[in-house]
């Protein structure tokens, strides 16, 4: 599957994402928005660190459901509750996207959000992939 990231000529490279996807074809799945719970629905701790790895772990097992792996993954969205706690944990945050994602960067958006409906949540990621077609 032809998968192009746009970047306009002249325009500064993003760090951590890309400004745009274009993918030439395949099956679009829409993961729904994962919080730092895990299976059963517990949440192990209350911090943004873990729950962002568990919530990335997530996404990543509901597109293997489809048939996806991480590089397929177009877009990607993130709600936090917790801008100080974020930009405090960037490099770790960073690790842990190396360590599921590779060097994979899709076009992002990072919200800041009042709050989650999922108590104690503090970040909760979505996303919408392309997965080729056998």
């Amino acid at each position: 599957m032809s998968r192009m990231v746009l970047q306009p000529p002249g325009w500064l490279a993003p760090i951590g994402y890309a400004n745009g996807v274009s993918v030439a074809a395949g099956r679009i799945v829409f993961v729904a928005g994962q919080v730092g719970w895990n299976a059963e629905q517990k949440f192990e701790s209350e911090d943004l660190v873990p729950q962002f790895r568990q919530a990335l772990e997530n996404i990543v097992a509901v597109l293997a459901e489809a048939g996806g792996r991480p590089s397929d993954i177009c877009r990607m969205t993130a709600f936090c509750i917790d801008k100080p706690a974020y930009l405090a944990s960037r490099r770790e945050l960073g690790r842990i996207w190396k360590s599921l994602m590779g060097d994979h960067y899709p076009a992002m958006s990072m919200i800041f959000v009042a709050d989650l409906l999922d108590t104690p949540a503090k970040i909760e990621l979505e996303a919408t992939a392309v997965v080729s077609v056998p």
